[in-house]
């Protein structure tokens, strides 16, 4: 078996034998839903969609967490042994790093999924294409922020600090994505940290999609919040797309390079925690 698949295999089993894991990633997310919904009711009575406004960011949030905390196994791996017989075998390093990105990508797309279709029965309205369009974005940014989070993993190097580091980048990012709060409501001093944050494009496409905008013009995109004119120029949700991918190459590279670099001989993990803050 080709040692890439093998290690996709392994983690995918690990991600369906961690139920709690897996409740509890889909309950956050519920409450997030439920919490702003009701934060955001009056203020966003302006959208067409305003459950689907809400509940796109979210979902695409839940492929973010997870995507970034699930780079936290490979600390794991390392600190149990079982990467130490891994490498020992005859295969390159570069074949273990992408392996996990890959795996990582897929528990974060279906921990997406779950969240879609759970959200479907409590008012989120899109048909099958829409379903199809939006797992291929899940897909897409998962291999994003898969790949930034073993990049985290592998220069934090330790369990703890790289709670804190991914920690200290995700709740920022989150919140000035318009995931939960639109970017159109956001003081216009914060507006350059938007324009600079990659989660920008992705929540925006995931809504473009959900919404079915697809006929409407960059002017009334921007005023939705799911484009945006810097200077003049007007960043639609498609080259948001591209921007992300773009992103997401640079730090599969960068992560592939550091991962084969890097010296774990002093790992070190908080032995009661895996995966991204769930109990072994």
């Amino acid at each position: 078996m080709n040692p890439v698949t093998a290690i996709i295999q392994r983690n995918l089993l690990n991600y369906t034998r961690n139920r709690g894991r897996m409740i509890g990633s889909i309950v956050m997310s519920m409450f997030m839903l439920v919490m702003f919904s009701f934060m955001m009711k009056s203020s966003m009575s302006g959208f067409g969609e305003p459950m689907n406004y809400l509940i796109a960011g979210v979902i695409i949030m839940t492929v973010f967490q997870t995507g970034i905390n699930n780079s936290s196994d490979i600390l794991s791996d390392i600190a149990d042994g079982y990467m130490k017989e891994v490498m020992v075998a005859p295969i390159a390093r570069s074949q273990i790093s992408i392996g996990n990105i890959i795996s990582g990508a897929v528990v974060s797309t279906l921990q997406g999924t779950l969240t879609m279709i759970i959200s479907l029965l409590i008012g989120f309205k899109i048909n099958v294409f829409q379903i199809l369009l939006l797992i291929l974005v899940m897909l897409v940014s998962a291999m994003t922020f898969s790949a930034v989070g073993l990049f985290l993993a592998t220069v934090s190097r330790n369990s703890p600090s790289f709670q804190t580091i991914s920690s200290m980048i995700m709740m920022p990012l989150t919140f000035v994505s318009g995931a939960y709060i639109p970017t159109t409501m956001m003081p216009g001093f914060l507006l350059p940290v938007v324009y600079l944050n990659p989660l920008t494009y992705v929540t925006s496409i995931f809504r473009y999609i959900a919404l079915g905008a697809y006929k409407m013009s960059s002017a009334e995109l921007v005023r939705e919040g799911m484009a945006f004119s810097i200077h003049g120029f007007t960043i639609t949700p498609v080259m948001g797309l591209m921007i992300t991918v773009l992103i997401g190459t640079v730090f599969f590279a960068l992560s592939v390079g550091k991962f084969n670099q890097a010296d774990f001989s002093t790992v070190k993990v908080a032995r009661t925690m895996r995966g991204g803050g769930a109990p072994r």
